[in-house]
Order: C-alpha cells, then structure tokens, then sequence
C-alpha cells in the first residue's frame, strides 16, 4: 500500500499535484479539511463533537482528527493507498498518524516535499488570489505570516520523517509536469 504525505508551504503546488498523483496511482485523497467537513454534513459522533469545537473558536484536537482519519482508512479499505494533505502539521500528529497506520498494518511510505521559495510563493498566491477570491491569498501581509507560520511550525515534521529516511525534496519551481515527472521517479522507488 503506498502512503504519502504531500508537503509543501502555501502555494507550492500540493492541490495541483495531488490531482495528478491520485489519477496515476489511484490514491484516495485524505484531506482533513474535507474530512471535517464531510463528518460534520454527516452528524457524526465525532463530527458533531468537532462542530462544536469550531463554533467555539476552538481547534479541533488530535484524537478526534486521527478518529476520523480511522474512519477514512476504515471505509476505503480496498483502497491502493492514501495521499495525506494538510496533515500532519505537527511531530505529535506524525506520531498519532504512525501509530493509527501501525495499528492498521500500514505504513507511511514517505513524505515528498514540495520547495519553493517565498518570493516565487508570494507571487503564486496573490495570482491565486485574484484569480479565485480568497481574501487570504490577495494580501501580501496575509500571505508572508502564513508562510511564517508553516516554515515555524512544520519544519519539525520534515525533520520527524527525514529521521526515519522517509523525506524527500522537490524543487516545486518549474512546469508542472516536470515536478509531476520528478515526483514519480520518486514515488516509483517505493
């Protein structure tokens, strides 16, 4: 079973890519945005434990994060792997994420990490920005403490996979189907 964590800043292309990898592998997409939100649509126990959550301005935690992640794994269990987008963000989660996996007789099969650099990821954001809307993409000021954010915050999970030899770098600069082709060289190792 291949298992992959898409990694990458705002910007770098990880939707775009993600796309692509779930057609030529059959993967399922594991977003935790939309798992959250397809669990709530759905009055879940853990859905409605997370709206609450929300609707307080509280982050939803962990254990309720990996007990939809479980669900997700549970009903797809046909599944040739899994794509994890937007998660994990921290070592506890990563930690969480092997063990569930573990549980499960799986594993992550690496991390690809898209890199590209801020000004070329400011640039992709304020064009997405204008492009589709999103206010959090049109403001340069926005857009910096986001990136900030993410290298502060993430980076510890990079270095939490790179311990296990499951790390590898992407220039995420260039065409798309040549980061396309670059990621499958790698991927096609596993």
């Amino acid at each position: 079973m291949l298992n992959l964590v898409l990694f990458g800043p705002p910007g770098a292309g990880k939707g775009t890519q993600s796309q692509k990898l779930i057609e030529k592998y059959q993967l399922v997409h594991l977003s935790t945005g939309d798992i959250l939100r397809g669990e709530i649509a759905q009055g879940t126990a853990l859905g409605v434990e997370a709206k609450k959550l929300m609707d307080d301005g509280k982050l939803v935690p962990d254990e309720v994060v990996i007990g939809m992640i479980s669900n997700k794994l549970d009903s797809n269990p046909d599944a040739k792997g899994f794509i994890f987008d937007g998660f994990p963000r921290t070592v506890a989660q990563a930690q969480a994420l092997d063990e569930l996996l573990q549980s499960k007789g799986a594993q992550i099969s690496g991390m690809i990490a898209l890199q590209v650099d801020e000004e070329e990821l400011e640039k992709r954001l304020l064009l997405r920005g204008q492009e589709s809307g999103r206010a959090d993409d049109a403001n340069p000021e926005v857009i910096r403490k986001r990136i900030v954010e993410y290298n502060s915050k993430t980076a510890p999970v990079a270095n939490y996979y790179q311990q296990q030899g499951k790390l590898q770098n992407i220039n995420g600069i260039g065409s798309i189907d040549e980061i396309f082709d670059e990621i499958c060289k790698v991927i096609d190792r596993y």
